[in-house]
């Protein structure tokens, strides 16, 4: 038998998917960079929930940072509208390039002060951290993606953060990290896996150079990856915590961003392989990234009635014996069954999507998502050179950080 302290885990482990979520994910910032407040988010939340003919409700979202933009550790007002909404909340903690997430955890302290169990009970899940291995890896560097975080660091903030809620209504809810797919299947970030109760992870086989990303193959690059996660990370419970398509943009190889595929991808990914089945938080329900030239919303003017039709049909293309094995790279990166060769796409990416945060002295919280993944995984959606120097600028005038 396991000691006690595996048991908790376990069980903790098997309550983060207790219920298959269905949400989106939602920056702290505008298109324009400008600060989102509780209006902004009460019409994002109020459209999910009421988009015709979506497979359930999608009544959660997913956070990148408990700080309001543009504050030094004011709770995001998103859990405002959050309660008023009752939408269930992935609380996330930015932890790409700071040594301190001592104003995350003031922010998140001073919202349970101020909203007790009105906003506790609404919390399913903590993300310590968005795509920082992916960061730090080879191919991250080499994408320009920003400064991220290794293990040993983000171990540091989810022993911190567990510290700061061990006496609250937030001292049982399962904690995460969100990365990239093949930031899982190496196992030199296995300290980051030991500490987690569920795995996030980021897919957009769109950005899969180099192995057939047409949208009619973009079922089978997925499974791929994902079998690729399940086969690395045993029995953690896996949330998608990014995937989707674009519906506009440049073309990346052979995947063509339309409305068409958009619904495609939505189809084959969505209804048959991830909603209702597992935690899902799709990207996204409008842009907000104004680097990204690519732009992946569902929903022109948060209208409940999307660019395409989101009923699910009952036939799919993608093959259901999608090989579940991996292959390994000569970087210790296990990468899908497809690419044998270990083939990785060049790309400058572009674009995040957060917005504001993490205030501490050396600080962080530039953006997130989308981002590329590296060896041997689907490369782009990295943040650009440009938006880092952009969103740094911000960060001094508005001293955030």
């Amino acid at each position: 038998m396991r000691p006690t302290t595996a048991l908790v885990a376990g069980v903790l482990a098997s309550g983060a998917s207790a219920e298959n979520y269905l949400g989106f994910n939602s920056g702290a910032t505008l298109a324009d960079r400008s600060a989102k407040f509780k209006s902004d988010w009460l019409a994002e939340f109020k459209t999910a929930q009421g988009l015709k003919n979506a497979p359930g409700k999608f009544n959660a979202v997913r956070l990148y940072t408990n700080i309001q933009a543009y504050s030094q550790d004011d709770p995001i007002e998103a859990f405002d509208a959050a309660i008023e909404t009752s939408t269930k909340i992935l609380l996330g903690i930015w932890t790409s390039g700071t040594d301190s997430i001592d104003k995350e955890l003031s922010a998140l302290t001073k919202a349970i002060e101020k909203y007790g169990s009105k906003f506790t009970d609404l919390v399913i899940g903590m993300s310590i951290g968005s795509e920082d291995l992916y960061r730090v890896s080879e191919t991250g560097i080499i994408n320009k993606a920003g400064v991220g975080a290794g293990p040993d660091v983000l171990v540091k903030f989810i022993n911190q953060y567990k510290k700061t809620v061990a006496d609250t209504g937030l001292k049982n809810v399962p904690i995460g990290h969100v990365d990239t797919w093949d930031a899982w299947t190496n196992g030199t970030n296995k300290a980051v896996l030991d500490a987690v109760d569920w795995v996030g992870v980021d897919e957009y086989p769109y950005y899969e150079n180099g192995k057939g990303n047409d949208i009619k193959n973009s079922g089978t690059l997925f499974d791929r990856a994902f079998n690729a996660v399940s086969g690395a990370v045993g029995d953690k419970p896996i949330w998608v915590t990014e995937t989707g398509w674009p519906a506009t943009g440049k073309n990346w190889d052979q995947a063509v961003p339309s409305v068409e595929n958009a619904k495609y991808y939505w189809q084959e990914i969505g209804c048959r392989k991830l909603f209702n089945k597992v935690p899902t938080f799709w990207y996204n329900l409008r842009d907000s990234n104004p680097d990204n030239e690519m732009k992946f919303a569902i929903t022109d003017n948060l209208s409940t009635t999307p660019l395409f039709d989101l009923t699910c049909p009952t036939k799919f293309d993608t093959p259901t014996s999608t090989a579940a094995t991996g292959v390994s790279s000569s970087t210790g990166v296990s990468s899908p069954a497809s690419s044998a060769t270990g083939t990785t796409g060049t790309t400058t990416g572009s674009g995040s999507d957060s917005g504001s945060g993490s205030g501490s002295g050396s600080g962080s919280q530039a953006a997130s998502s989308p981002t590329p993944s590296g060896s041997g995984a689907y490369v782009g959606k990295s943040l650009s050179a440009a938006a880092v120097v952009s969103l740094a600028l911000v960060a001094g005038v508005f001293a955030l950080f």
